[in-house]
């Protein structure tokens, strides 16, 4: 189990080494358009998750969703405390 601010620093921590066997890393380089593709994509799975099939299954689309979104954010150069600040 780890927290939004753990996941963060540990695929921050990933895209700064740059080794091109993380999936993160190439993830990450293919760009906006890729990895917003992503977010819609487990956004709509988490959604259908918590209609259908109950919070387990939720649970885990959401977090899916939650590393998809800090992908975006390290594909554009945001920090959580950018988000935090509109929160």
């Amino acid at each position: 189990m780890k927290t939004f601010d753990e996941l963060w620093a540990e695929l921050s921590a990933k895209v700064a080494d740059g080794d091109p066997t993380s999936g993160t890393v190439r993830h990450v380089a293919s760009g906006v358009h890729a990895v917003g593709k992503k977010v819609v994509e487990e956004a709509a799975e988490a959604w259908m998750a918590a209609e259908h099939e109950g919070p387990e299954r939720a649970a885990e689309e959401i977090s899916q969703l939650l590393y998809q979104v800090q992908a975006l954010m390290l594909t554009i150069g945001l920090t959580p405390a950018d988000v935090y600040e509109t929160l």
